[in-house]
Parts: structure tokens; sequence; C-alpha cells
């Protein structure tokens, strides 16, 4: 019988714990990830022990208006047995408890139905794009304002906390109108947040921060549908399309751009 006991993670070790698991399962995360939700919002990462091991995780974020849930794993040999759904709604209670209007996540065609029944509705759906190549050099010293206030026409929501971060641990170009963020997840690269006000600068922050070739590491970056002009651009530069989940939203409808968007901050986990 599972001690049904929830409480804040992740210490150091559970880090790596999640980290193993979410590999097995074929997850693009980081340690830096983990951290930073743990440091932002420990209060929204949550996790099950029994008899001292990690059985069940999930991280979730808060921001001004919304917030976001992610990384829900339970271990294979202890699925079925009602963690997971624990874990979710202790999450939507903790985000409800602290004035979240709107709760985002992303569901796999099997998640969908899940989500459904607690209450969220599908808005958009996001596509996984792959390339290979290198980062182009960086713009230092960007502007913070600039790019906060691009990134709200997006979402509808200031993100300042997860964009700092991204920021950090990446590099950025900013032009007037539009911003594009390069993160390393290993030996892979990940383009996002990414946001422009056209499809012109779009192109233009594509070009000045990657190369795309044949023999470089993995690039990718998650796309909402939503945006016609990303998937055209992204087509025409040499990338494909590999995987889909769902855009989902429960809450208070927000005010949501996806033509502003042509790439989440993380690979599913943050928005």
């Amino acid at each position: 019988m599972i001690k049904r006991t929830v409480r804040v993670l992740f210490r150091n070790d559970e880090i790596s714990e999640f980290l193993s698991l979410a590999a097995e399962e074929g997850w693009i995360s980081n340690a830096w990830e983990l951290e930073f939700l743990r440091a932002v919002f420990p209060s929204g990462c949550l996790a099950r022990r029994n008899k001292g091991i990690s059985v069940a995780f999930l991280t979730s974020i808060k921001y001004e208006k919304s917030g976001w849930i992610g990384n829900l794993l339970v271990r294979k040999e202890w699925r079925g047995q009602g963690l997971g759904s624990a874990l979710f709604q202790r999450a939507l209670e903790v985000l409800e408890q602290l004035g979240t209007r709107t709760i985002w996540l992303t569901a796999s065609e099997y998640g969908r139905p899940i989500y459904e029944r607690h209450g969220f509705l599908a808005i958009d759906t996001v596509h996984r794009w792959q390339a290979n190549g290198h980062i182009l050099a960086g713009t230092p010293d960007s502007d913070y304002r600039e790019i906060l206030a691009l990134d709200e026409t997006g979402w509808g929501d200031r993100r300042e906390e997860l964009l700092r971060a991204t920021i950090n641990h990446g590099s950025s170009n900013l032009l007037p109108g539009g911003f594009l963020i390069r993160q390393r997840w290993g030996s892979t690269i990940q383009i996002g947040p990414w946001s422009s006000s056209n499809p012109r600068i779009a192109a233009q922050l594509l070009e000045s921060g990657i190369t795309v070739t044949t023999d470089g590491p993995r690039i990718l970056l998650d796309v909402p549908a939503g945006n016609s002009e990303a998937a055209k651009l992204l087509y025409g530069t040499g990338f494909s399309r590999q995987s889909s989940t769902t855009l989902m939203y429960r809450g208070e409808k927000p005010a949501y751009a996806p033509e502003r968007i042509y790439a989440l901050a993380s690979m599913g986990s943050m928005g």
C-alpha cells in the first residue's frame, strides 16, 4: 500500500531520478529546468515516495495571471493506482488557491480525454519541428522590457522569471518587433522562446540565430499550429515536423495570439 503523501520536490537526488525516468520516456528535460522550477514555485513541484523510492513527480509554475502544468511522470510499475491523478489535482488546487486565472498544459492523444474531464479545453495544436545545425552568435545585453512586452502579446500574460531564466541559460537575438532565444539541452539545441510581430522579422531572427546543416547537433522547437507563417518559414529553412500535442487551458479564456508565437519557451513543461 502506498503512503499517499504529497510533498514539495526535488531533493538533489530526486532531480537525477526524475531525469533518468524522463530519458526512458524519451522526454527532453534538463537539471537547470527543475532547479529553476523548484526555486520560483516550490509549492507547485510535487512528488510521492514509497519506502524511500520516488514513484511519481509533477512540476508546475505560476506567472502573473496564468500557470502551466508539466512533467507529470509516474514510474511504470506504479501506474494505474491514481498517483498521477492525485498529484495533478493537488497542482490544480495550489494554482487556483493563488488566484491563477488560466492554467495551461500540453496533452498527448492519450492524455487529452483525461484533461477534458478536469475541465480543460483544446485551444491549439503544438507541433515539434526538427533539423540539424549550429548556433550563431547572440546579441549581448538584450532589452528585457521589449522581450517581456513581445512575449505578452502572444500569451496574454507577463512571464518575466521564465524569460530571464531562458535568456541566462541560452543566448538571444533581438530586433525591433521580435526576439529569439536559443538554449542547450545536453547535446540538443532548443529554439524558444521565439516571438515576432510579423513573418519578415521572424525570418531575420532565425537566419541570425542558427544555421541549418546536415551534420550539426539536433535542433528542436515547439510551435503552435495556429501560426501558419511559422510552418512556412520552417519548411523553407529545412526543418521537418516530428510530432504533435494538444495545447489546452482551464479557466479564463486567455488573450492568446498564436500568430505572435513562433516557439514555446520549453519543451512542453513551462509554456
